[in-house]
């Protein structure tokens, strides 16, 4: 196990750069507002989030977000935190272990081309507590993150106005010292920023307006050609970050509606696992490799004797999970505690893949390149630590192939030092 803190650089004063349209404002990794440090890209250096040594069943051909930035953002200030294939947060009540999960998230959501207001729907909570608005009575927030790949560590940075509306006033894309996209709001009357892309043919750079709404990066494959070298190098580096970004779910089991009965439907597991029952209708039938796997853990997480999982119809096109005890005697779902039916669902999400979850994967990219990553806010919740431990052995045995990544959040993480693989980031005081 590895433990980190978290990476924080004093600031004392709690605000918000006023400065949040200038394209240079867009770099969380700086010490002045505004500038670009000059050693936060190292050209063809190893990203500090980058797992690439420690993992090698990943392969540098899957794309993976191994960094995420929250320069300000909530209660974060000039914070990295590196992300391996198993990373866990933890910290007391108020430490802000949610708002990593739900900055990861909301950066998910604008790589697979969300709207901003989808992706923060409530801007004004991520803007730091202290920050000062500016002469103009902009507040805002500043999130990124690296994605490793096959181009290499590749940086996303990201200036967001929260008030007084919601808009993107700066992002910037970089490999090495490169920087690829940069993007910044010129004219406050309209609904667009001004952007200029990396090129390296006739003209250095080509620049045009993009939409404040959406994430430039991934829209620059609809913007440009692929003609030079620079606008395929372009190309990579973008698809590379919404690749890692796309193939996220994010997964926190609602215990309360796990119990009853589901229709029968398309067997998509959704994010509060509501339709459980429906999901291992399918599974068993379609998998009993993977459906004998989840048996096994489910018998090692719950209590009493499991020596299957099942799902039956009961003629009204509705169906319910059942645990088979042996000897004929099954226990229904319905009765288990919450930290049984949380363990059981945590257990199925790690053991199947965007073809089961309710995600929506890079369809153009084959799944050999593409890593899932489960987001998991209070993994532990409801669970005893036998449980915790078991479903973290269970993780650490998936992600070790290198398919999915497991990012949760935990109340504390003693329990982790049993396991091997893990990366602990404490955000205690």
């Amino acid at each position: 196990m590895t433990v980190l803190p978290a990476l924080f650089e004093p600031d004392g004063s709690g605000s918000v750069d006023p400065g949040l349209d200038r394209p240079d404002a867009a770099d969380p990794g700086s010490d002045r507002p505004g500038t670009i440090d000059p050693g936060s890209d190292r050209s063809g250096a190893a990203d500090p989030g980058s797992d690439r040594s420690g993992a090698a069943n990943s392969g540098p051909h899957r794309s993976r977000v191994t960094e995420l930035r929250l320069s300000a953002f909530a209660g974060h200030r000039r914070a990295a935190f590196p992300l391996g294939p198993l990373t866990l947060f933890t910290g007391p009540s108020g430490s802000g272990k949610s708002r990593v999960l739900q900055a990861y998230e909301a950066l998910a959501r604008l790589g697979g081309g969300a709207e901003l207001g989808e992706a923060f729907p409530d801007p004004a909570g991520c803007v730091p507590e202290r920050a000062r608005p500016d002469a103009q009575r902009r507040r805002g927030f500043r999130i990124g993150c690296t994605a490793d790949g096959p181009e290499g560590p590749v940086r996303l940075d990201l200036a967001v106005q929260a008030e007084p509306e919601l808009r993107i006033v700066g992002e910037r894309l970089t490999s090495g010292h490169l920087v690829l996209l940069e993007s910044a709001l010129r004219d406050p009357g309209r609904a667009a920023v001004q952007a200029a892309w990396h090129t390296a043919g006739s003209a250095p750079v080509t620049r045009g307006p993009l939409p404040d709404d959406r994430l430039g990066t991934a829209l620059l494959p609809l913007r440009v050609a692929g003609r030079t070298e620079g606008q395929r190098r372009v190309l990579a580096a973008a698809e590379q970050m919404v690749v890692a970004l796309r193939s996220v779910f994010a997964c926190d089991p609602r215990p309360g509606r796990m119990r009853a009965p589901v229709p029968s439907g398309a067997g998509r597991l959704l994010p509060g696992c509501d339709n459980l029952a429906d999901v291992l209708w399918r599974t068993r039938a379609e998998c009993a490799r993977r459906h004998a796997l989840l048996a096994s853990a489910v018998a090692a997480g719950c209590a009493g004797r499991v020596v299957d999982l099942l799902a039956e119809p009961l003629g009204d096109g509705r169906v319910r999970a059942l645990l088979d005890r042996g000897d004929g005697l099954r226990t229904p779902l319905e009765l288990l505690g919450d930290g049984e039916l949380r363990y059981v669902a945590l257990a199925l999400v790690l053991l199947t893949g965007p073809g089961v979850l309710d995600v929506d994967p890079v369809g153009e990219v084959p799944a050999a390149m593409q890593t899932l990553t489960v987001l998991a806010d209070g993994l532990d919740r409801c669970m005893d630590p036998a449980q915790t431990r078991e479903l973290l052995r269970l993780a650490a045995r998936m992600t070790e192939r290198g398919h999915v990544r497991l990012v949760g959040a935990v109340s504390e993480a003693r329990w982790a030092t049993e396991a091997d693989g893990v990366t602990v980031v404490d955000l205690s005081p």
